[in-house]
C-alpha cells in the first residue's frame, strides 16, 4: 500500500540519485528508437465468415507520375490536398477469409520480388494466428507480382496444402500468349516472374482455372473486371445477408481515381478497359452498399463507396475490436 510517508521516503531517494549524478536532475537511460509498426492484420466478420486483413506492407510509389489520362502535376496536386507525397506510401494488402470449413487467402503479396517494406504476408499471417500450413485454398484476383509473388520461395510452394485458383482468361494470357504477340506495355520480366511464382503449383497439378463470372469455390464468386489484366476478377463473399467485394486493382491509392475514375494508371495492360470496369464498380458498390476491399488502399483497405458531389468517395470501416 502506498502510504504518504512511503511515497515520500521514494522521493527523497530519487533526490538523493540525482544529487550523486551532480546534476540536481534525475538521470535515465535513453530509449533507442524502434522503426517497426505492430503486425498488420485486421479482423472483421462478414455474417459468420471471419475476414482477416493481412498486410504485405508498402511500396513507395511516383503514383503522381503512373496514373494516365491527366498530368503528373495535377495528380500530384490531388494527392497533396489529401496531405500524401510524392512517391506516395501505397498498400499492398492480401485477405483471408476463414469459413469455419476452409481457410482461404486471397492474393498472395510480392513475396522477396520488389523488396523494401514488402514482403510480410507471412509475417503477419503467422501474427494473425495462422500458419502457411492451415491454407487450404489461394484466390488470386490476378497474376501480377504483387499478388502472386508470394506463391512460392526458392522453387517451393509458399502454401504447401493450398490449391491455387486463377481466372481462365488471366492464366491463358500469362501463360499462352507468344512472345512476340505480348502487349508492349507490359515488361517481359512480368511474365517471368508469374512463372517462377505459379510453377510449384503448376507441377504438383494443384492450380484450378475458373471462368468469368463463375463460382471459385461453394460460398466464392467472381466477377470479370477485365482491363488491368485480361482476367483481373473481383472476388465476392456473402453470408447471412452481408457481402463484401475483394476488388484486386479497381483503383491504386484512396484518393484521386475515386473523384476521377476516368484515370488510368500504366500498370493496366489496356487502360481503356480498365476505366469501364472501374466506373462498372464503383456504380454498382455505390448502389449496394456492400463492403470493399482493396489490395492497394490504405491498410486495411476495407471500407464503402458513397456517391458525393465530386464523383465517388471512399469511406474507410470504422474500427471495431
Amino acid at each position: 500500500m502506498i502510504t504518504r510517508r512511503s511515497f515520500m521516503r521514494s522521493a527523497s531517494a530519487l533526490v538523493a540519485v540525482g544529487s550523486v549524478t551532480g546534476s540536481g536532475a534525475l538521470a535515465f537511460a535513453k530509449a533507442p528508437l524502434k522503426d517497426i509498426q505492430a503486425p498488420g492484420f485486421y479482423r472483421m466478420n462478414v455474417g459468420s465468415i471471419e475476414i482477416t486483413a493481412l498486410s504485405d506492407g508498402t511500396l513507395k510509389l511516383p503514383l503522381a507520375d503512373l496514373y494516365t489520362n491527366t498530368t503528373p502535376e495535377h495528380a500530384r496536386e490531388a494527392l497533396g490536398a489529401a496531405f500524401l507525397g510524392t512517391p506516395t506510401d501505397t498498400s499492398v494488402n492480401a485477405f483471408l477469409a476463414n469459413t469455419g470449413e476452409r481457410l482461404v487467402l486471397i492474393d498472395a503479396g510480392t513475396g522477396k520480388y520488389l523488396g523494401g517494406a514488402l514482403g510480410r504476408l507471412t509475417i503477419n499471417l503467422k501474427e494473425a494466428g495462422y500458419s502457411v500450413n492451415d491454407v487450404d485454398d489461394v484466390i488470386l484476383t490476378h497474376i501480377h507480382t504483387d499478388h502472386s509473388g508470394g506463391l512460392s520461395d526458392s522453387g517451393q510452394p509458399v502454401f504447401p496444402n493450398a490449391t491455387l485458383h486463377v481466372n481462365r482468361r488471366d492464366f491463358e494470357f500469362w501463360f499462352k500468349t507468344p512472345t512476340d504477340k505480348r502487349p508492349k506495355n507490359v515488361p517481359p520480366q512480368m511474365f517471368t516472374e508469374a512463372a517462377d511464382s505459379l510453377a510449384p503449383y503448376i507441377k504438383a497439378d494443384k492450380v484450378r482455372l475458373f471462368e468469368d463470372n463463375q463460382d471459385v469455390l461453394p460460398g466464392f464468386g467472381s466477377i470479370l473486371r477485365a482491363g488491368h489484366t485480361p482476367g483481373h476478377s473481383s472476388i465476392v463473399v456473402e453470408d447471412e445477408g452481408q457481402k463484401i467485394v475483394f476488388w484486386g486493382d479497381i483503383t491504386h491509392g484512396d484518393v484521386l481515381q475515386f473523384d476521377e475514375p476516368g484515370v488510368a494508371i500504366e500498370f493496366d495492360t489496356d487502360q481503356a478497359q480498365a476505366v469501364q470496369a472501374r466506373g462498372a464498380a464503383f456504380e454498382e458498390a455505390a448502389e449496394q452498399k456492400y463492403m470493399i476491399a482493396g489490395a492497394h488502399i490504405a491498410f486495411p483497405g476495407i471500407g464503402h463507396m458513397r456517391r458525393d458531389e465530386t464523383n465517388y468517395d471512399w469511406v474507410p470501416l470504422n474500427y471495431a475490436l
